[in-house]
């Protein structure tokens, strides 16, 4: 793997673990399109701690906080405070993804890797992600987040083990159908991304013991963190004022784009 697509990969990832339009589906497509080799799972579980150190960096006060209260919760034998709650809810949350996840992992290895399925699954998350933001009615802010929201929201997590269902994605569209604000949204997605994202990495990362590590390697990751940091800020900027209609017809046109080369390839 040269520099320059570790660069490339490392910028992908950041973008997409965040923003709601699928950092795995992207991992695959954008060397299926630029006819480069797939650098693999391992190098996709590298770039997730690169993610997951951005997640940590931006929300570090918060994760702090959150950790105090969950062990004072556990002292005390009852969660009363917003923080405490949220503490659990974080931990019930990440719980059916965590779990989903090692059962697939084969699958996500081989069959759900195929470009028309992930075709399929980002226009089908577009329009879903779409009629979503359309009709939440956004009465809800994160401290109305109960252990049902948190449940349901962990558990649609498990989804995107598909590619491009994105995990981001999914949390944040099954948030706006549970009606909460678009920003408390995507920071309850990237709250509860931490926990995932790291076991994730820290599971898959075990093959790094037999993987080949480059200079380029760590470049990726780095880049990742980067990248991702600034596409956090981004999305909190950008949610408060704006809708998610723009990734909508993102998702669209990428799917669009690769049943049509596909095609052509095909001829």
């Amino acid at each position: 793997m040269t520099i320059f697509h570790a660069v490339l990969l490392g910028i992908v990832q950041g973008l997409g673990e965040f923003l709601p339009i699928s950092s795995s589906a992207h991992l695959v497509l954008v060397p299926w399109l630029l006819k480069f080799p797939d650098p693999g799972l391992t190098f996709d579980a590298a770039l997730h701690f690169g993610t997951a150190i951005a997640v940590l960096a931006f929300f570090w006060k918060d994760f702090v906080r959150l950790i105090s209260a969950f062990f004072r919760s556990i002292g005390k034998r009852s969660a009363t405070t917003l923080n405490e709650k949220l503490s659990w809810y974080l931990v019930i949350g990440s719980i059916p993804g965590g779990i989903i996840g090692i059962l697939l992992e084969k699958e996500a290895e081989k069959a759900f890797r195929a470009p028309l399925l992930i075709a399929a699954s980002l226009a089908i998350m577009g329009i879903v992600l779409y009629a979503a933001d359309r009709a939440s009615k956004r009465t809800k802010d994160i401290s109305h987040l109960g252990f049902k929201d948190a449940l349901i929201v962990g558990t649609m997590q498990a989804l995107a083990i598909i590619p491009g269902v994105s995990r981001s994605g999914i949390t944040m569209t099954t948030s706006l159908f549970r009606n909460f604000e678009r920003e408390d949204a995507a920071r309850f997605s990237f709250l509860l991304s931490a926990p995932i994202t790291i076991g994730a990495a820290l599971f898959e990362g075990r093959k790094l013991l037999h993987a080949s590590i480059d200079a380029a390697f760590f470049i990726g990751v780095i880049v990742s963190a980067i990248v991702g940091y600034l596409s956090i800020k981004f999305l909190l900027q950008y949610v408060a004022k704006s809708s998610f209609s723009a990734f909508a017809v993102y998702r669209l046109v990428i799917a669009i784009l690769i049943v049509a080369v596909v095609f052509l390839r095909v001829r």
